[in-house]
């Protein structure tokens, strides 16, 4: 069975594509085939005019059709496409998704944010961690940041925050913001077991990587840190050279450890595991479990 996933953010877009092998016993095993992530920088406009610019419109409409084309080729048999944060706020968005769908065929949903957290855990990570443990996710994106917290294999809380990377180097994220989040952190996440953090997101995944740490193994929050303070000193320039980054990486890194160092400080969480899943993973997982149910 061939997946595709579509996940329009404010930062990126990417199409992941992925083949499911079932064994007779056992789990399936879910295969990445293709993965495509173009920058479209959506909440650039839309969180500092409130709607999609002509020249990202046509980048949208465009990609889509390659997006459509892609799914075509690879013999994708189900899909489904989500759009978050800066298509939700973007005064046009309906617009261009009816475009979207004349043009390429592609249905896009507009997905809230609790939504978009839920198909984080969709991935089932925690499945196989110690039960001992309460889970945090922290999933930072261009226009958004979702808390998941779930413990003995429950979810205990979740919401998203209008904090994301995008929105902070525009300077669009206010004392109130920060300080409904850490409130909602104070206060809703509390825990008699010892809580840890699973990081999702470009930039956490990015980071990891540049940390040398263990596929498997846990980032320490004082690594956040120092990576923080250190990345924060160097220009865009130079951390591109320094660390071979793309620029639309370059840029969001730092804003981006902001939003994970406050969350791990606020959450007294000394530990964050970084899987490399996304809402894009979390997507195929979701849409494999629907096709199942439905015997598809």
């Amino acid at each position: 069975m061939k997946i595709a996933a579509i996940d329009i953010g404010s930062n990126a877009a990417r199409l992941l594509i992925n083949e499911v092998k079932e064994p007779k016993k056992g789990k399936p095993e879910f295969v990445k085939l293709n993965l495509l992530r173009i920058p479209f920088r959506l909440g650039i406009d839309v969180f500092t005019t409130g709607e999609i610019g002509k020249e990202r419109k046509e980048m949208v409409i465009k990609s889509m059709k390659v997006f459509s084309q892609l799914m075509e080729i690879y013999g994708v048999e189900h899909y489904r496409a989500c759009a978050t944060s800066a298509m939700r706020d973007a005064k046009n968005g309906k617009e261009i998704i009816d475009l979207v769908k004349k043009e390429s065929g592609i249905q896009i949903e507009i997905i809230s944010g609790d939504e978009e957290a839920t198909l984080i855990y969709e991935n089932h990570v925690a499945e196989g961690l110690d039960k001992n443990f309460g889970y945090l996710y922290i999933d930072v994106g261009g226009g958004s940041t979702e808390l998941t917290y779930y413990e003995n294999g429950k979810m205990k809380y979740e919401h998203s925050f209008n904090i994301g990377t995008i929105r902070l180097l525009n300077n669009l994220v206010t004392k109130e913001n920060w300080e409904e989040m850490k409130t909602q952190i104070k206060t809703k996440i509390v825990s008699k077991k010892p809580m840890v953090a699973i990081g999702s997101g470009g930039n956490i995944n990015k980071i990891f990587s540049m940390s040398k740490t263990k596929d498997g193994k846990p980032m320490s929050a004082n690594m956040l840190k120092t990576f923080y303070k250190d990345l924060k000193e160097l220009s865009v320039e130079e951390r591109m050279l320094k660390h071979n980054l793309r620029e639309d990486r370059a840029d969001v890194i730092v804003p981006a450890l902001e939003i994970f160092n406050k969350v791990l400080n606020w959450a007294e969480i000394s530990q964050i595991f970084v899987p490399k899943i996304s809402v894009a993973d979390g997507l195929i997982h979701s849409i494999y479990d629907k096709v199942k149910k439905k015997g598809i």
